[in-house]
């Protein structure tokens, strides 16, 4: 029997595919920061559930330096200005560095996440919504979820751009 994510639900604004794709790889890949705005929008337009924080999928620092900036991080200010939510954007960490996640199975993208994020406080039985980009396996989303939950969070809702793979 297959174990439940340790998050409630996934919100998706659309499938990693067509005009999403590429809009989300010019913006990630490419650099195109101004991207984060009308994409954040999208995000924005989701319905989504009551929350009490609002927090990014982090980098590493070198990653951050590498890419120069913080993708999640970007797309999370746009939705929490939007939906008047705290943006908790220090509360979790990435304290190891991973290779990608591109070109890994789902089994070898969960090994290479575990245990690489860190919470810093107390999530005070928090309900959360988690914002990443992209949602392949959920790997990384599914970590994530399982340490903010052990800090205390009551709730993790995902929240992404888009979803890839059937998933």
């Amino acid at each position: 029997m297959k174990t439940p994510p340790p998050f409630s639900k996934v919100i998706a604004f659309g499938p990693y595919e067509g005009a999403l794709s590429d809009a989300i790889n010019h913006f990630k890949f490419q650099g195109i920061r101004r991207l984060s705005k009308p994409l954040g929008e999208l995000l924005a337009q989701c319905a989504l559930p009551v929350t009490d924080g609002i927090i990014p999928v982090p980098l590493t620092k070198r990653s951050l330096r590498t890419r120069g900036f913080n993708q999640a991080l970007l797309l999370s200010r746009v939705v929490a200005r939007k939906h008047r939510v705290p943006l908790l954007w220090d509360h979790l960490v990435k304290i190891r560095e991973t290779p990608p996640q591109i070109g890994l199975s789902a089994q070898e993208r969960l090994r290479n996440v575990k245990n690489v994020f860190e919470v810093q406080g107390d999530m005070n039985s928090m309900r959360l919504l988690l914002v990443d980009d992209v949602m392949t396996t959920g790997a990384t989303v599914t970590e994530c979820a399982r340490v903010l939950l052990q800090a205390g969070a009551k709730d993790v809702t995902v929240l992404t751009l888009a979803r890839a793979g059937g998933t």
